[in-house]
This record gives C-alpha cells, structure tokens and sequence, in this order.
C-alpha cells in the first residue's frame, strides 16, 4: 500500500531537553495508518525517537496508540474530536530530553497538535 502524503511540521515544542514534533496525513482505513507510520519511520530520527503516539479517527471508529506515553494518544483523539477532524491522522513525536515532565508531558502533546491544526488550516475554532 501507497503511504498518504505526510506533513511533517518538524519540532513544534521543546520543554526541559524533551523535543516534540508533529506530523499528520488524510487516511481513511487502518491500513493507511500503518502505511502513513511505516513511512515516518523511515526518517531514522523519528525511527529511534522515544515515542511517536498517534489518533485517527475513521468511518469505522476512533483508532488510538500511546508507543509508551501512557494517555498521549487520548489527548490526540480528544483534540481531533474538539476540532470534528475526521479522516486524518496526527502522530506526536518525542525525544526524551532527560527529565521527567509529569503532567506538562500532556500540556507538551497538546501544543503540538494544536500546532499542527492551526498551521495546516484544520482548526475548527
């Protein structure tokens, strides 16, 4: 399968060493994600990132996945769901700087994807 075309916004957001990048694609069936995620990674950097968590969601559900940073891929879902963004997939990227952010690693999420939205024209205000 043919991957969806990828924007990839490079880092958005940076807080105490970690770095956060956010990239999205039009997908519409599981498959297109796999193919959208396998295409990312071939970009070694965001292939040994720590994590790349990801939401879409799809005429057949909300799909979701946190790559070890656990209620990141809610935070994503949510945000698609405030901004009745459908049919698209946003992946958030990190490389861990170091220090552990806590709850500001969810604040860090979202400013990504709200990057993401604004600067693609997909925000719903």
């Amino acid at each position: 399968m043919t991957a969806p075309p990828l924007r990839c916004l490079g880092v958005v957001v940076t807080d105490r060493g970690s770095r956060y990048a956010v990239t999205g694609a039009p997908v519409r069936t599981r498959d297109e994600i796999d193919a959208a995620l396998a295409a990312l990674k071939t970009d070694r950097a965001y292939a040994k990132a720590t994590h790349n968590t990801w939401a879409a969601r799809l005429p057949t559900g909300a799909l979701k996945a946190d790559d070890g940073e656990a209620g990141a891929g809610m935070v994503i879902l949510r945000m698609l769901e405030r901004a009745g963004l459908d049919d698209h997939l946003v992946v958030v990227t990190r490389w861990y700087g170091g220090k552990k952010l806590g709850g500001d690693r969810f604040r860090r999420v979202q400013d990504a994807v709200r990057a993401y939205l604004e600067t693609t024209g997909l925000a719903v205000d």
